[in-house]
């Protein structure tokens, strides 16, 4: 059995048994994937009790949990902390032994069905701006400043703890998916990513949004690859678009 969902955000009870029964019939053979923002790999300090607490969880689930990576997830750790291993025909980091980050552009295989995986999209709550701490002079400064932006309520993250430039794909990412792409002539069963192409995006939004490298790349993707449906997360709602294109976040969906 193959089911998908939408953001995690590190909080993970939509996978309790009251709340995904499916699992009683279910095996580590079997997979649930979600379409990035897990958020199980957060913390700038390291693993916190709660991320291990969850991951240890999961672990203990009757299912194998794979995830694309979201913008909201610590690339610092997530590209250094964890092995990267063969996975069901792709590349993936091992978070544990039955939990996987599928890196981006690669193709797998669940039950004889191809799934291309995407990560990554443009965050929307950086309206005022990143923070870093190399701007300033000295810490306390930069903590002053944090402070005060947040008791203004501006609409901020800081680089390296809650924000990181690779939340947007790297030109090597996506000829890493153009050419694993080519191999299977631009033929796949789904395609798993966070954000979405971006006339979904604009769809969704109700017009015209700004573009981003990944949108875009998306965009142009969809108009030459075969697939099935392209399963998305990142903007919070449960809805199919057009046909084939399913935005998830509360919704766990079986893929048969």
């Amino acid at each position: 059995m193959i089911f998908v969902t939408g953001d995690c955000h590190s909080e993970f009870q939509k996978f309790s048994t009251p709340a995904f029964p499916e699992q009683r019939e279910m095996t580590k053979e079997d997979i649930v994937i979600v379409c990035g923002d897990f958020g199980a790999v957060w913390n700038a300090d390291g693993v916190s009790n709660s991320e291990a607490y969850w991951l240890n969880w999961l672990d203990e689930k009757p299912f194998t949990t794979v995830f694309v990576d979201g913008n909201h997830e610590n690339f610092d750790r997530l590209n250094s902390e964890f092995e990267v291993v063969d996975f069901h025909g792709g590349k993936a980091h091992k978070i544990n032994d039955s939990v996987y980050h599928l890196m981006r552009g690669e193709i797998f295989d669940f039950e004889g069905k191809k799934f291309l995986a995407f990560g990554g999209a443009r965050s929307h709550d950086i309206d005022d701006g990143i923070l870093s701490w190399e701007d300033f002079d000295t810490q306390e400064q930069f903590k002053e400043t944090v402070r005060k932006w947040r008791k203004q309520r501006r609409v901020f993250r800081i680089n390296h703890v809650s924000w990181w430039a690779e939340e947007l794909p790297s030109d090597e990412e996506i000829q890493n998916a153009e050419n694993n792409l080519a191999k299977v002539d631009y033929q796949v069963d789904y395609v798993v990513s966070h954000c979405a192409p971006q006339s979904i995006v604009s769809w969704l939004m109700g017009g015209y949004t700004q573009p981003d490298k990944l949108t875009m790349y998306f965009e142009d993707l969809a108009q030459r690859l075969k697939f099935k449906n392209w399963f998305f997360g990142h903007y919070h709602d449960d809805r199919k678009i057009m046909g084939k294109f399913i935005l998830l976040y509360d919704q766990i969906v079986r893929i048969k």
